[in-house]
């Protein structure tokens, strides 16, 4: 009995036996596999570099297809180096503000100089203006058998200096185009227009506004009737002026 006691192993003995080996298993195990995620840390570390480089690099190849990115930095280091040393660089403003100075200085001599003014001659330096009101002509067309509008504009009563014969000058506004030219002779006669106390029409026999004498049938209107009868006392007494000189008395 006591022999076998003596050759049995102990409980606690064979269990620590037992473990000794897989506890050296799990340690050789886990040193095995620190050197491999050490690697694979790496190679992810060194691969996300890689595409961060090859997207910055993307990124200034496509800014410097515009004008910026990479290429400015590149134009500013070459200004640097051109440069001894960055203290005797101005600013940006600096040079901005010298620019507009020296513009407003700029002065530009013309290349053709303009000729003094020339007079134009209108036949009405000798003569003197007894009248003037602002008024519409018209034009009585007898091929339409209407009435079409000549102008807008001053007409003036001019009486010559010399010759003592008074004439009726209209000109449009603006551009100043004759569209009324006439002498006020005897057998002229004012006639009120139809349904109008600021209008009046009367024929004239040799009107030259055109050019040539034609023979018009003209008619006025004013913007009230008192300016149109102060044009009538005016065409009167010039009428009765001129009679004396044309030798006829008016009709």
């Amino acid at each position: 009995m006591s022999e076998n006691t003596d050759t049995k192993p102990d409980a606690p003995a064979q269990t620590a036996a037992a473990t000794e080996p897989t506890v050296a298993k799990e340690e050789s195990t886990k040193d095995e596999s620190k050197p491999l995620a050490t690697a694979a840390a790496d190679a992810a570390s060194s691969a996300a570099a890689t595409t961060t480089d090859a997207a910055a690099a993307a990124k200034d190849s496509v800014f410097a297809m515009f004008g910026g990115g990479a290429k400015k930095e590149k134009k500013e280091e070459v200004d640097d180096l051109d440069e001894p040393s960055g203290s005797s660089k101005k600013k940006a403003g600096e040079d901005d503000e010298e620019e507009v100075e020296q513009g407003e200085d700029v002065h530009f001599e013309p290349v053709v100089r303009l000729t003094e003014k020339v007079d134009v001659a209108t036949n009405e330096e000798r003569e003197e203006q007894t009248f003037k009101m602002r008024a519409k002509l018209f034009k009585f067309d007898r091929d339409s058998k209407e009435w079409k509008e000549r102008g807008t504009g001053d007409v003036r009563l001019l009486k010559h200096k010399e010759n003592g014969k008074t004439r009726l000058v209209m000109r449009r506004d603006k551009t100043l185009k004759v569209c009324a030219n006439h002498y006020i002779v005897p057998d002229m006669k004012l006639s009120p227009n139809v349904g109008s106390d600021r209008s009046w029409v009367w024929n004239a026999a040799a009107d030259v506004s055109e050019g040539e004498p034609e023979a018009q049938t003209l008619a006025i209107r004013f913007a009230n009737s008192e300016n149109a009868n102060l044009f009538k006392d005016a065409f009167i007494k010039a009428q009765k002026e001129n009679e004396e000189l044309f030798g006829k008395a008016p009709a």
